[in-house]
């Protein structure tokens, strides 16, 4: 039975050195009470395990003997507690301290969502705050071609994102996650799929949980600053083999939780994404080609969790469809 008023903290690191002390600072700063912190690291090289040795008094620290991926590490730390809340944060976040407190409060108002993301701000790599403030997400949406965006990224916060709202999901660096949806989504025992390794995996569980009729809620109020590494624009800088996963992710997602009703409508504007995706990594970006070969080598597993999602779906194609009629066209 879960501990419906306690809060996780869930941290995956790796090679986090830079960025997982000033995260604690502000973790540790929370007023929120009822809470207990949880870190998995998997295989740092960097000094992190150092570091996470000075908090064993105050955290529970899990360290792995290889990197098994963001979904795999936050599985684990997310079976080592029977807490209530479940907030998954990524070591280059920083809370402010009435972060957790506004998200619980939201869903404790709330029975219908199943998440709740607050406002979340672009930081310095030092961890300070622009005078500016620029968002790096709001939410996550989905654009008719099966990509999944941050609303309001990279724009200067100018009050429009102001109000509480239902939005398609929550990026994965600072989500809070209501026990029983992730008991209701979960699948062979995982809440983040872990052969999605890293990427798309926040994606692929808000797309069940609106399939199984959880909301996502965002909420304002609660507001925290990430240091943003990876963007559309810089796919370049990014280790070869996470733009691998990107690419193979992007048709487990589509395997796993797309419904014929929703593809009939924008199959236009995903064939030519895919179409792109296939010619990028042909003529260019050749490192991503064994992406193919693990969605084949996955393909029956991942039939196997579709129909498992299928079998709870709550929600119909039009409900759906809605989610993805307002992103970018093609």
């Amino acid at each position: 039975m879960s501990d419906s008023g306690l809060a996780a903290i869930t941290i995956v690191t790796f090679n986090s050195s830079a960025f997982i002390r000033q995260c604690l600072k502000y973790v540790f700063e929370q007023d929120y009470s009822q809470s207990e912190v949880i870190i998995v690291d998997n295989a740092s090289m960097d000094g992190t395990v150092e570091i996470l040795r000075e908090y064993e008094d105050r955290v529970r620290v899990i360290y792995n003997h290889e990197n098994t991926g963001f979904a795999a590490g936050q599985n684990q730390a997310i079976a080592l507690t029977n807490a209530g809340w479940i907030l998954t944060l990524n070591p280059d976040v920083r809370l402010t301290p009435d972060f957790i407190r506004r998200l619980v409060t939201a869903l404790e108002a709330d029975g219908s969502a199943g998440s709740a993301c607050g406002k979340l701000l672009r930081m310095t790599d030092d961890f300070g705050v622009p005078e500016r403030p620029v968002f790096d997400s709001t939410g996550i949406y989905m654009t008719r071609n099966l990509r999944h965006l941050d609303r309001g990224s990279r724009v200067a916060d100018e009050g429009q994102y102001n109000q509480p709202e239902y939005v398609f999901g929550a990026t994965g660096a600072a989500c809070l996650y209501r026990r029983r949806m992730i008991e209701e989504i979960s699948i062979d025992g995982e809440f983040f799929d872990s052969d999605f390794f890293a990427y798309r995996e926040d994606a692929d569980v808000a797309w069940r949980a609106q399939l199984a009729g959880w909301k996502c809620l965002y909420t304002p109020l609660a507001v925290a600053y990430h240091v943003r590494s990876v963007l559309p624009e810089n796919r370049r800088a990014v280790p070869a083999v996470l733009n691998m996963h990107s690419v193979k992710n992007r048709w487990l997602l589509r395997i796993k939780n797309m419904t014929a009703g929703v593809y009939r409508r924008y199959w236009l504007a995903i064939t030519m994404r895919d179409l792109a995706v296939i010619g990028g990594c042909l003529l260019r970006e050749w490192s991503s080609l064994p992406a193919f070969w693990l969605v084949l080598r996955k393909l029956r597993l991942t039939l196997a969790k579709r129909r498992e999602i299928m079998r709870r779906r709550r929600v119909p194609d039009e409900q759906m469809a809605a989610w993805f009629s307002n992103g970018f066209p093609y």
